[in-house]
């Protein structure tokens, strides 16, 4: 297993790919399975749990785990895909909010609740992802489903922007809790930034980023070679 922290702008699969070439070609290996537990956006950063070799087979044990966030969302706009992906469509008075109603409003996602995820995920559609169909305006239907919200919490409010922290299940889009929010207000929310801090017991502090371990292997392999 490797605990890695996803760089901004890379996809899950970029880092496994990466991984995947790397450690074949510095040990010399012709196959070696690896997989995430877990996507994160391009757009986000933090948390990996990456696993090679025979422990994939316990991926599915690690997805499993309630996942912890800290993010940004900007109240008074959204957008398409409910990120800074797309460009906003619709912009909205937050003047009359206050911090009290703010606060408030974040107990109406704590505990099992139904959510849509984006269509700029990659759920499939018709064989296809949805990203794909969303970037050609095609029309996407996704089904609702359950998931579990264990805290959703607000902190430096300075509107437009607010701060938050989320502990949640598998399976929970932020960007569509953080939509979803806006929405109850009367108002818009979009995610402005993200960042997964823990898998279960497991934390992004005792992550390496992609290129620390590419220093570590390069390291080990120069005193192997001496």
């Amino acid at each position: 297993m490797l605990l890695i922290d996803k760089p901004l702008n890379w996809t899950s699969f970029d880092v496994v790919n990466f991984l995947r070439s790397f450690i074949r070609k510095m040990y010399n290996i012709k196959k070696l399975k690896v997989g995430h537990a877990g996507t994160l956006d391009p757009l986000a950063t933090g948390l990996l749990i990456i696993c090679t070799g025979k422990l994939t087979k316990k991926i599915d044990a690690y997805q499993g785990m309630d996942k912890t966030y800290v993010g940004n969302l900007k109240m008074g706009y959204t957008t398409p895909s409910y990120d800074a992906e797309t460009e906003s469509d619709n912009k909205f008075d937050t003047s009359q909010l206050s911090n009290i109603e703010l606060i408030k409003a974040t107990e109406l996602f704590k505990g099992e609740i139904e959510q849509v995820p984006p269509i700029y995920s990659a759920i499939k559609v018709a064989g296809k992802r949805a990203f794909k169909h969303a970037r050609k305006n095609e029309e996407v239907h996704l089904k609702s489903r359950k998931v579990t919200v264990h805290e959703f919490d607000l902190y430096n409010i300075d509107l437009p922007d607010i701060n938050f922290r989320v502990r949640c299940s598998k399976g929970t889009y932020i960007r569509s809790l953080v939509h979803d929010f806006g929405k109850s207000l009367r108002n818009g929310a979009y995610m402005t930034g993200l960042r997964r801090t823990e898998i279960g017991d497991y934390k992004v502090a005792e992550a390496y980023t992609v290129e620390e371990f590419r220093k570590i292997v390069l390291e080990q392999a120069v005193l192997f070679n001496k």
